[in-house]
């Protein structure tokens, strides 16, 4: 028997999700440790190893010149109309199925957040903020 925790079963759960509402952005400017100004940039690399863990899923990458973010080094973020966004720092260009990993777990978040249980390490590590959607912003009173 499987159980919540069990990674396993939290794959399976989100193997068939209709995930077309989650978007990964992927700062394509973002350069590796040594800050080369070398073309194509690690975070070129980081875009193209998403885009290649997403090609048999229904989840749009896009890259971004800058997400300012560059004291962590590789970023990304993660929206879906409506929830929360979260952008991540520190990964590396082979992070590209941990984005897609956490894309089809934030699919399946019916409250808007993206679950803590079943992210990948680097996505648990690399959280640099978690902005809430406008609709529930409240206005300064």
């Amino acid at each position: 028997m499987k159980t919540e925790a069990d990674p396993t079963a939290l794959a399976e759960d989100i193997r068939d999700l209709d995930v077309s509402d989650v978007t990964v952005i992927v700062c394509s400017s973002c350069r590796d440790e040594t800050a080369s100004d070398a073309r194509p940039r690690a975070g070129e690399f980081l875009a193209q190893d998403t885009a290649r863990a997403a090609a048999s899923e229904n989840i749009r990458v896009r890259q971004v010149e800058c997400l300012g973010n560059c004291k962590r080094r590789l970023s990304a973020a993660l929206l879906r109309d409506g929830c929360w966004s979260y952008v991540f720092g520190d990964l590396t260009t082979e992070s590209g199925p941990d984005l897609i990993t956490g894309a089809k777990l934030f699919a399946t978040a019916t409250d808007g957040i993206l679950p803590w249980r079943g992210r990948p390490d680097s996505l648990k590590r690399g959280l640099v903020a978690r902005i809430p959607p406008l609709a529930i912003v409240k206005d300064i009173s």
